[in-house]
């Protein structure tokens, strides 16, 4: 089992984010399911792909395969009623990335930042930047697959 270990955090109102790489993400969930269980399609900027992720909180399991454009478009309609669009900013932190998400549609104004690590101990020994928000790795009304479904942002 491959092994995603991440913290997320809240970017608060105002703040700036440093430079760094974007593109379009275009996020539709297949299967929501108990404990954190997803199955889901992305669109990120022409790279498709189609994941399942088991568990919640900073470990959980992953498992991702590439797909053509032909199959993400077959597989997107059956998305309808759980999706996001977001835009991804990629900013260098040292020997980390963080992966920042500025959400669109019922979801402006949300935007979040993630972090992943090589351990628990990699997760533990990091120190966020100033311009991080509050930590939410543990919030389950944060996670995409809920925000797919939620009629508007959340409460900070």
């Amino acid at each position: 089992m491959a092994l995603e270990i991440e913290r997320k955090f809240l970017v608060p109102d105002g703040e700036s984010v440093p430079d760094g790489r974007e593109f379009e993400v275009r996020q539709g969930y297949l299967v929501l399911g108990p404990d954190g269980a997803e199955a889901r399609v992305r669109d990120q900027d022409g790279a498709c792909s189609l994941t399942v992720k088991r568990g919640a909180g900073l470990v959980r399991g992953e498992w991702e395969t590439p797909l053509a454009a032909e199959q993400f478009e077959a597989l997107w309609p059956a998305t309808e009623h759980a999706r996001v669009a977001k835009t991804r900013r990629v900013v260098p932190l040292g020997r980390h990335e963080a992966v920042v998400d500025t959400f669109h549609g019922r979801l402006a104004g949300l935007r979040t930042v993630e972090v992943e690590f090589a351990d628990r101990e990699d997760a533990a020994a990091f120190t966020p930047p100033p311009w991080f928000g509050p930590e939410v790795t543990d919030r389950a009304d944060l996670k995409n697959q809920h925000l797919a479904t939620a009629a508007g942002p959340p409460r900070p």
